[in-house]
């Protein structure tokens, strides 16, 4: 008889949200009408330009590996990005790694960081990869839980209650996801100012930084006083250029740390691929009209089925400042989060994503995504309200 897996991989939950969306598509292919809003997948295609940026380089023959830090046009434009938007300096050469997804870098950044029995502070709802990666790297997640009723703000006696001796870093992610809030800059200064405080390091996911609504405005951590040398920023072209199946994402943080990473993404994958490299340039020197576009029709969604959500009996829904989720409580017959996700599947035939696989301050609430046409998402609330009856 073979030995046991590792207890470490054992003990690391898989993915709610690939798993919700997994079980839509198998009633869809079983012929069930799944309105499907469990995935956060943009329901745009990837724009024009970047898409025959990428095609070319094929036909070209750029199809080999690339430097492992990405190619030196490609960091070029990420060091462009960050001075031009947050007015940060970095070294293309020496401080920003390109690499397959955000949640690679993610999970870069995360493994030249933390040492077994080392506590990572997570804000939770928060992305459900967060928990696992710190897991698998034998890391100790620490969720940060924040209240449904005071929208989930973020203060210094949040971060004093939680953190210790054992703390090393913070993981950051606005706008949010599940729950769509931008941090305020106080909420930053809190942040800020508890790991200047207790000399950690913090780790902002920025995924969604270019979806954001009622002129509201996108500040990095890194861009705060004395925050730049310990912030890592996680970045990627999945969510604003519509490029979830490029695989295409990056960090940015000192040199100090940046170059200990480059070990962990030359064994793990080399280098990104070679042709979204040059995506990669064509998105982030192309502008930021194709974003407008799609975050114009993203607003068009957020308000028209948040008043919708909020006309049914028992459900909560704040209007969502970023990112395109809505993150409704709701109170039915003492349901939990997972055993409303598995009825409204099975009732009303939509996947949503129970609001406990965020974290336990999630419980209470589902996660709905609005990166589907209006059509779908006034048809899932028709039957969402049908079924909640």
């Amino acid at each position: 008889m073979t030995k046991p897996c590792s207890s470490i991989v054992f003990g690391v939950e898989g993915s709610s949200t690939v798993a919700i969306s997994d079980r839509a598509r198998q009633l869809q292919q079983e012929g069930v009408n799944v309105i499907n809003l469990g995935s956060g997948d943009p329901d745009f295609g990837t724009p024009q330009h970047i898409q025959e940026a990428g095609i070319e380089s094929i036909k070209s023959g750029f199809t080999h590996y690339v430097d492992s830090k990405g190619t030196p046009q490609l960091r070029k434009a990420i060091a462009e990005k960050y001075q031009r938007e947050q007015g940060l300096t970095y070294d293309s050469n020496k401080e920003i790694i390109a690499t397959a997804s955000g949640k690679v870098a993610l999970y870069i950044a995360l493994n030249a960081l933390v040492e077994p029995g080392d506590e990572v502070l997570i804000f939770e709802p928060a992305w459900v990869s967060y928990r696992p990666i710190v897991q698998l790297l034998s890391g100790i997640p620490v969720g940060v839980p924040l209240k449904f009723e005071d929208n989930f703000t973020i203060t210094d006696n949040i971060i004093e209650e939680y953190v210790s001796k054992k703390t090393k870093a913070i993981i950051v992610n606005s706008p949010s996801n599940p729950t769509g809030r931008v941090l305020t800059a106080a909420e930053l200064d809190s942040i800020a100012r508890m790991a200047k405080k207790y000399n950690l390091w913090v780790l902002t996911d920025d995924i969604y930084e270019k979806i954001i609504y009622d002129g509201r405005t996108h500040t990095s951590l890194a861009a705060l006083p004395d925050m730049k040398e310990r912030t890592i920023v996680i970045n990627g072209m999945s969510k604003a250029y519509a490029m979830t199946g490029w695989r295409l994402g990056y960090l940015v943080g000192p040199e100090k740390i940046v170059k200990e990473m480059l070990k962990v993404q030359q064994h793990l994958v080399t280098c990104a691929a070679s042709f979204t490299n040059v995506a990669g340039v064509a998105a982030l020197e192309g502008g930021d009209e194709c974003i407008n576009v799609m975050v114009g029709e993203y607003d068009k969604r957020r308000r028209e089925i948040t008043a919708a959500l909020n006309r049914i009996p028992g459900v909560q829904c704040a209007l969502p400042e970023g990112a395109f989720y809505f993150f409704p409580k709701v109170d039915y017959k003492g349901m939990s989060s997972f055993e409303l996700a598995q009825y409204l599947l099975d009732r009303a035939h939509v996947a949503v994503t129970p609001g406990s696989a965020f974290g336990t301050a999630g419980e209470g609430c589902i996660r709905l995504t609005y990166a589907t046409s209006l059509a779908n998402l006034r048809e899932a609330v028709k039957r969402i309200e049908e079924a909640l009856k």
